[in-house]
């Protein structure tokens, strides 16, 4: 855990990228692990916030969150406010009531798509979680069950042209890659190579979704 903690405390490090905020993008396909990647940094961080993207898709708009986001958290974040956004219910397929989100020192921005173009200017660091296509969503498919597969069949596709058009890996500042316990913690494509770290945690049996 100590590496984990080393590596929050260079990211709490990092000029502020949203107004007082640096807003650490956790990006990377379905079922990577970004989820549980980010819940353990924002550990490490001292509890620091973390917004879901699921949060701000919905069924129809798998992709299409970037202006609720922008108004709904980036803008108040920039100058100093805290953010009040609506959660979709993806059961009840319509928004539920708002939460708040605080303009912490660190904020995590997890989800498909969290390093995209109109995204990038915000951010403060882009970790890409090192899994392909094909792994990552044969575990989500697995995790959500035979009930889901429709669900899934359409949302490869919309990822696939998603980052087709709108890759985020090659401006990565570091690619997180899944350890048997822990991460490595690579230099990405998006900043010059370094020397690579590890980050370890055990997981205690976490499944690592």
């Amino acid at each position: 855990m100590d590496d984990l903690a080393r590596h929050a405390d260079d990211l709490a490090a990092l000029p502020p990228s949203c107004g007082p905020v640096r807003l650490v993008a956790v990006d990377g396909h379905a079922g990577s692990g970004k989820s549980t990647f980010a819940a353990r940094l924002a550990t490490a961080l001292g509890g620091a916030p973390v917004l879901h993207l699921d949060d701000l898709a919905t069924h129809e708009e798998l992709f299409g969150w970037t202006g609720r986001l922008r108004e709904q958290v980036l803008g108040p974040l920039s100058r100093g406010e805290s953010a009040r956004y609506a959660p979709y219910d993806w059961t009840e397929r319509r928004f539920g009531p708002a939460r708040t989100l605080e303009p912490a020192p660190v904020v995590l921005v997890e989800g498909v798509g969290a390093g995209r173009r109109e995204v990038r200017p915000w951010l403060a660091a882009l970790c890409w979680m090192e899994l392909d296509r094909e792994t990552s969503w044969e575990r989500g498919r697995r995790r959500d069950g035979a009930g889901l597969t429709g669900f899934w069949d359409g949302w490869t596709l919309a990822e696939e042209r998603h980052f087709a058009a709108d890759p985020s890996r090659p401006y990565a500042d570091t690619l997180v890659r899944q350890l048997p316990e822990g991460y490595a913690w690579l230099p990405g494509p998006g900043r010059q190579p370094g020397a690579h770290r590890s980050v370890t945690y055990r997981s205690h049996g976490t499944a690592p979704y």
